[in-house]
C-alpha cells in the first residue's frame, strides 16, 4: 500500500487552505518537502492546483485533523484503502515528457554503448521506452541511427544517476552469478561515476600489433639457427660461387688472337 494520499499536491492545496496543520505535518503526510508546503502557502508552489478534500475522498479522517491540529507533533495516518493496495508499484514504461522524447533514442544509444551489460528491460525502465526500439538500436536497424549521438541520459534528465547505478550493479551481479568475468567485463560493471575516474589502459601502437608477447630469447634462438644451417651447408662445389667461364670460351678466345 502507497503511503501517500492521492494526488498528494491536490491535497496539501487543501490542507494549507481549510486546516491550521503546521507545514511540517502536511509536508509528512502528502510526502512533500515542508519548504514546497510553505511555498504552497506563500502562492509560489502549485499555482492553478485545485485542492482535493482527502476527508471525502476517505483518505483522512477529521478526527485526525482536529488530532493533529491540537498536537503539532502529532503525524497523520492515512486510511487504509483496499483500492490503493499495489499503487506504489510502477506499471509499464517510465513516461516521458514531450520536451525529452526526441532525446531518448541519444540516451538508449548511450547505454547500449557504455553499458552494454543492461538487459533490455533495465534500458526500458532508465528511459521508458520500448524493447523493439532498443533492438533496432542495437542492431544499428533504427530509421535515424546516422543522426544519433549518444548522450547520457542523466544528464539528459530522463533518469537519476542512482537509478542508473542500481540497474549496472544489478547486472554486475547477474553477470558474477553466471560465470567468472574477464578485467575487461569487471570495468564496464561499476557505476558510471567509477568507470570515469579510472585510469586508461595502456594500448599498443596498431604498428606494433601482435608483438606483445615477441622476447630477445626469440631473436637469440632464429640467430643460433641460422648459424647451425652455415655450418652444415655443403661448399664441396666451390666453383659456383664465382661464376668462372667454361673452358669452351677460353679455347675460342685463343683461336681469335692467333
Amino acid at each position: 500500500m502507497t503511503n501517500k494520499p492521492l494526488m498528494a499536491k491536490a491535497t496539501a492545496v487543501w490542507l494549507v487552505d481549510n486546516t491550521t496543520l503546521s507545514f511540517k505535518q502536511i509536508a509528512d503526510f502528502c510526502g512533500l518537502h515542508e519548504l514546497e508546503v510553505q511555498g504552497i502557502a506563500d502562492g509560489d508552489v502549485a499555482t492553478g492546483v485545485k485542492g482535493f478534500d482527502p476527508v471525502a475522498s476517505s483518505q483522512l479522517d477529521q478526527e485526525e485533523i482536529d488530532k493533529a491540529e491540537k498536537d503539532p507533533m502529532h503525524k497523520l495516518k492515512l486510511k487504509f484503502n483496499k483500492a490503493a493496495v499495489g499503487e506504489d508499484k510502477r506499471r509499464g514504461p517510465r513516461y516521458t515528457p514531450l520536451s525529452k522524447r526526441q532525446d531518448r533514442p541519444n540516451a538508449i544509444l548511450w547505454l547500449v554503448k557504455f553499458h552494454p551489460e543492461l538487459a533490455d528491460a533495465q534500458i526500458a525502465r532508465l528511459v521508458g521506452t520500448t524493447k523493439p526500439t532498443i533492438q533496432s538500436i542495437r542492431e544499428r536497424t533504427h530509421w535515424n541511427i546516422q543522426n544519433m549521438t549518444p548522450i547520457d541520459p542523466v544528464a539528459l534528465g530522463l533518469c537519476r544517476q542512482s537509478e542508473l547505478d542500481i540497474e549496472v550493479q544489478k547486472a554486475a551481479k547477474k553477470a558474477a552469478a553466471e560465470g567468472v568475468m574477464s578485467d575487461d567485463e569487471r570495468r564496464k560493471l561499476v557505476s558510471t561515476e567509477q568507470s570515469l575516474g579510472m585510469p586508461d589502459e595502456p594500448r599498443l601502437p596498431s604498428g606494433i600489433a601482435g608483438l606483445e608477447n615477441f622476447s630477445s630469447s626469440d631473436l637469440k634462438q632464429e640467430n643460433e639457427e641460422e648459424d647451425d644451417a652455415a655450418d652444415n651447408a655443403d661448399y664441396s662445389d666451390a666453383d659456383s660461387f664465382f661464376n668462372l667461364p667454361e673452358d669452351d670460351d677460353d679455347e675460342d678466345e685463343d683461336d681469335k688472337r692467333k
